[in-house]
């Protein structure tokens, strides 16, 4: 297979459009989050209430996951990305317009964002139509870079944005934001039809049945647990960098090591998807996502700032692994159910995401947080060999033939 190349990957226009959106979409995420935060803190002063307004746009994910993605096959990808668009402008401008009861603001949140795993099926689903061979997967790792870098642009540019105008004005800019993006998305993407016609079953029954056929076969359930758990202890990880550094007083520089793992992450994504020939990448995915655990395990002695910070990055980086994997996923599915499987996967990394969290964090309760982190490393490199030889019987099994 020839290596693709940044040339090959922007000269596809629809890809162009995608991309641009999704950068405005993930920074305008990272403000959104931040401001809803403030904004709760202001008119609360409630600590436990602020975290929970940080993290609360997440918590859905396992339930739209679960009972929705069909519709990303069964609806036009476009139209979905631009309502997609429209219920964040919707949402932010509640937000910033309407003094709402704490309780109301959450729901409103948690409400929408059942729908947000669909409209990032819509789009990741699209990467293949648009990139032929290995440009998917350099395609893959471009995303992977954004988003790593328009989150921390998103928190560096909303905390000035917050500070400079407050958080209500704050979210009116996402909602302009929201509304940039689906006029590019409207006028920069053509239609394409949905990828399945709609039958007589209804959504939540569909998404059901195909989550349960998908993960029912044997290659498509192994490449996405080696999606899911590496990253779910790297996550579970990064949920005790702040108590342990606090711990040892050094609290204040908490962001920096939780943006080293962020920046890790888009060098190790722009190393493995461009200067990795394709055969190379797969045959390095194990041995990759084995190493993550590694600079977590050294929290063991109980680095520094500095240290943990570069501890960090380096398990950031080797979250590259999962480039190896993206290929062999998009082959492994039916391209008629493809959205549902990006989605699935999606919504999956969400949630282990948030389990890993917890978990590491009872962990760190029972133990230290130092001693948690190292756990969290331990785990993590268990899992990839286990998942290696997984992954590569998964590899030789026949593809799925689960029912559209």
């Amino acid at each position: 297979m020839r290596q693709a190349t940044f040339k090959d990957v922007f000269a596809v226009a629809e890809f162009r459009i995608l991309f641009v959106s999704f950068a405005l979409k993930v920074s305008g995420d990272a403000i959104n989050m931040l401001a809803l935060s403030v904004l709760v803190f202001e008119r609360t002063g409630s600590a436990g209430l602020s975290a929970t307004a940080y993290m609360v746009g997440w918590l859905p994910h396992i339930l739209g996951g679960t009972l929705l993605l069909s519709l990303a096959d069964r609806l036009p990808p476009r139209g979905l990305m631009i309502v997609g668009e429209l219920v964040r402008l919707a949402v932010c401008s509640t937000l910033a317009l309407v003094e709402l009861p704490i309780w109301a603001m959450f729901a409103i949140v948690l409400v929408t964002g059942v729908f947000g795993p669909v409209f990032s099926a819509a789009r990741m689903a699209m990467l293949p139509d648009l990139l032929p061979g290995d440009a998917f997967v350099l395609g893959r790792s471009l995303m992977g870079v954004t988003s790593a870098g328009a989150q921390i642009a998103g928190m560096a540019l909303g905390g000035g944005l917050i500070t400079a105008v407050g958080a209500e004005s704050a979210l009116l800019v996402i909602a302009v934001m929201a509304l940039v993006t689906s006029a590019v998305l409207r006028f920069g993407l053509p239609y394409r039809p949905a990828r399945t016609a709609r039958t007589g079953a209804g959504t939540v029954r569909t998404s059901l049945r195909v989550n349960r056929d998908l993960l029912a076969d044997r290659r498509v359930r192994g490449l996405l647990l080696a999606q899911w758990l590496p990253v779910t202890f790297m996550a579970g990880a990064e949920a005790v960098f702040v108590p342990y550094l606090s711990g040892i007083g050094a609290g204040e520089v908490a962001g920096v090591a939780l943006a080293s793992a962020a920046a890790g992450m888009a060098v190790g994504e722009f190393t493995m998807g461009r200067l990795v020939r394709p055969a190379v990448r797969e045959r390095l995915t194990t041995p990759v996502a084995a190493v993550l655990g590694v600079p977590l395990m050294a929290f063991t002695v109980q680095p520094g700032p500095v240290l943990t910070a570069v501890l960090a990055a380096l398990a950031g980086g080797c979250m590259s692994y999962s480039l190896g994997l993206q290929r062999r996923f998009a082959d492994a599915v039916p391209e008629r159910m493809r959205g549902q499987a990006f989605g699935l996967a999606s919504a999956g990394m969400m949630t282990t995401q948030a389990a890993g969290a917890a978990l590491i964090g009872l962990v760190a309760e029972l133990l230290s947080p130092h001693l948690a982190v190292a756990v969290a490393g331990g785990c993590a490199t268990l899992t990839a060999l286990v998942l290696g030889r997984t992954m590569r019987e998964a590899d030789r099994s026949p593809g799925p033939s689960p029912a559209a």
